[in-house]
């Protein structure tokens, strides 16, 4: 008997952030972000003895980029990964999106959250979880805004499971870390921005990462548009600030 072929993004239209990956994840030296980093990439590579990693943490604090990171990194070594972002998909029947994904690479669940208080959902990943003990082929990183043992789960069994590997909490940035994520996201796309102007931005805006990150997505677009610095006046000028 064939086994039918995994599913593809496509079918789901799921898309990638681009800007999602590891050399740009920003996290200090020693800190705990600074492993999950270390320790999902291995996972990527396929290169860790470790098959099952859960990443927590507030929304803003890098779970996404570093599941979207791991998918990007897999597609690209040939691996056949999938990145599922669960807010999204809630409504679909768990059952049918979850068959066959065990003969993938690589499945990344972004936000746990958001379905395991359904039953039929945390009946599949259930099960999800046990095809993926009896399959040493392929791997698991999942993301979710609490430990395991928070979850609010309509299967207590589930939460066992959900402890399997690795659990990484993903701790929020300080202001000056966010001053410093920014700066370097900032560079990857080729805008220097001096101290004054980080400093006039991040007084302006809400202080968590997407905010920012979506700020300097549109400095990019409009100082291109414009053809222009990204100065103090230029951002009052196009922000009204």
């Amino acid at each position: 008997m064939t086994t039918p072929p995994p599913p593809k993004q496509l079918s789901l239209n799921v898309q990638l952030n681009d800007d999602a990956t590891f050399d740009n994840f920003f996290a200090t030296e020693n800190s705990t972000p600074s492993l999950a980093l270390q320790a999902t990439r291995a996972l990527a590579y396929n290169n860790s003895d470790e098959r099952f990693i859960y990443l927590w943490g507030a929304e803003g604090t890098g779970t996404s980029h570093l599941l979207q990171a791991a998918c990007h990194t897999a597609s690209q070594q040939g691996q056949q990964c999938l990145y599922l972002p669960l807010e999204e998909l809630a409504g679909y029947a768990a059952d049918a999106l979850l068959e066959n994904l065990d003969q993938m690479d690589l499945i990344c669940l972004d936000g746990l959250q958001h379905v395991v208080g359904q039953m039929g959902w945390a009946h599949a990943l259930f099960h999800f979880y046990n095809r993926l003990r009896d399959n040493e082929r392929c791997r698991l990183l999942v993301s979710a805004d609490c430990a395991p043992r928070d979850l609010m789960t309509a299967l207590e069994d589930l939460i066992s499971r959900m402890g399997w590997g690795t659990t990484f909490y993903l701790t929020p940035l300080s202001d000056e870390e966010k001053l410093q994520a920014f700066k370097m996201r900032a560079l990857a796309r080729g805008i220097e921005l001096s101290n004054d102007v980080l400093h006039f931005i991040i007084q302006r805006t809400a202080r968590d990462m997407l905010t920012l990150f979506e700020c300097l997505q549109s400095l990019d677009t409009l100082s291109l548009e414009e053809k222009r610095r990204v100065t103090i006046p230029f951002i009052k000028e196009v922000f009204g600030w």
